[in-house]
């Protein structure tokens, strides 16, 4: 097929699809930009080599297409045709055409320009981790996650953020299935395998959330972790864990840790991480705010400033509502809580002695970057909370429930927490009245403004 590489490159594939420039090329085909004359439309078209006829390579190039047929999701590449084209006597050529995708894959990306910033490393890992639930939860492994199978769009740090889209399912399988032949027992580029697929054991969902912690790691230092001869890089996973920096932030220690666990069973599922990168995408907007973010926190600062809820004494009506959240939810602590700059106060606590504590290990101060309430079911296998000193410390928080309190200007104060030392379970009601309750609590934290305010007026009037 590299003999006539300008013969493709001019011609039609299949009547349809004007091949216009070579964009890659690995041992079992290559990827074109392409023209669609029927639709007018730009495509790419990976068009496996015509020598690549053995019965094992012709079942994997179907299984890829029959695989990627029925996936559709937006951090991944989309299928939209597939065929043989057989203008060539003797020839044919096994094709599948797919959404043209601008950008570079990571690969180029990490060899251009060295190491991502850690915001971007949170976006594009959030965009994998859905992409990987999406498929997991489909009973399908990818089994070659590495940085040249990952496009990214937006990838200069001066953008606002990185997408991610996953493509090349060409070595998938349906996670039941546990056959792999002899010649593919070792299966993956090689660097980002996992130890499992070393020893060539039955493979899993995990095997994936290993090797995307080896890309993101990857990322972060701009160097393989695993490098050398295909036995030597294999050998090294089996032997040692990956170096995760220190220089990293704890959470990103925590959750690459996790990841890269030498037992599957250890690792977080991807669910768990969409979770967790999301809240690293949040972590890491605040750590590297510019000067277009201080206005939306000091916003909100003026908004509690304008509520007058920090340093005063508990209050009754609260009380109650923190009691009822706890009995509810059959938790020993509820909490309305107020964010300040640099701690949370605790206008209400049921179950707690504690006035207020450092915002930084306040979980409270995480839940009020989200619009929705902020779920962490079980703190021990959560990467989100791993590292929080009130899961990691003596309290041993294990469950936490918090809805923000935001005020009619969209600003959040604070939380309606619930919290336990044990990991459960929430069901979609009990959320529903923890959110009822919070509005409760705004209710009468609005009363309280506008009788202040009405008489503010009043007394200015009277002057």
């Amino acid at each position: 097929m590299g003999e006539r590489s300008g013969d493709e490159v001019r011609g039609l594939l299949h009547g349809r699809y004007r091949l216009l420039k070579l964009l890659g090329e690995g041992g079992m085909a290559r990827v074109f930009q392409a023209h669609d004359e029927f639709l007018g439309r730009d495509v790419a078209v990976k068009v496996f080599r015509s020598n690549a006829v053995a019965e094992s390579d012709l079942r994997r190039q179907k299984d890829e297409i029959n695989v990627l047929a029925g996936l559709g999701h937006h951090s991944l590449v989309t299928l939209l045709d597939a065929a043989v084209d057989k203008s060539v006597p003797g020839e044919p050529r096994i094709f599948f055409v797919m959404e043209l995708v601008e950008g570079i894959d990571l690969r180029e990306r990490i060899e251009k320009g060295g190491p991502v910033s850690p915001r971007h490393i949170a976006h594009i890992a959030r965009d994998l981790a859905e992409g990987l639930e999406f498929v997991h939860n489909r009973g399908i492994v990818h089994r070659d996650i590495k940085p040249a199978n990952i496009l990214i769009v937006d990838y200069d740090d001066n953008a606002t953020t990185a997408r991610a889209r996953l493509t090349d399912f060409g070595i998938a399988l349906r996670a039941e299935s546990t056959h792999i032949s002899a010649e593919n027992a070792v299966t993956g580029s090689v660097a980002y395998i996992s130890p499992e697929q070393a020893l060539g054991e039955p493979l899993g969902a995990p095997t994936d959330i290993y090797s995307l912690g080896l890309v993101l790691l990857e990322c972060f230092t701009g160097t393989i972790e695993f490098p050398g001869p295909a036995v030597q890089s294999a050998v090294a996973r089996l032997i040692r864990r990956p170096n995760v920096d220190p220089v990293l932030s704890p959470e990103w220690r925590e959750i690459l840790a996790a990841m890269t666990s030498r037992d599957p069973v250890d690792r977080p599922d991807a669910g768990e991480l969409v979770k967790a990168f999301r809240q690293m995408i949040t972590a890491e907007s605040g750590r590297h705010a510019g000067p277009m973010d201080a206005p939306n926190e000091a916003g909100r600062m003026d908004a509690v400033l304008r509520y007058d809820l920090l340093d005063t004494p508990p209050d009754g009506s609260f009380d109650r509502i923190t009691a009822v959240a706890a009995r509810v939810f059959g938790v020993p602590f509820a909490i309305v809580s107020v964010v300040d700059t640099d701690r949370v106060w605790f206008k209400s606590r049921h179950g707690v002695d504690a006035e207020q504590i450092g915002r930084d290990p306040g979980l409270c101060a995480s839940a009020i970057l989200h619009d929705e309430p902020w779920i962490i079911e079980d703190a021990r296998a959560d990467p989100r909370a791993l590292a929080n000193p009130l899961v990691a410390g003596e309290f041993g928080m294990q469950f936490y429930a918090g809805v923000p309190l935001t005020t009619r200007d969209g600003f959040s104060l604070g939380t309606l927490c619930v919290m336990d030392l044990e990991p459960r379970t929430v069901t979609a009601d009990e959320i529903a009245t923890l959110q009822d309750l919070a509005a409760m609590v705004m209710r009468e934290l609005n009363l309280r403004w506008e009788t202040r305010r009405a008489a503010a007026e009043l007394a200015s009037a009277a002057l």
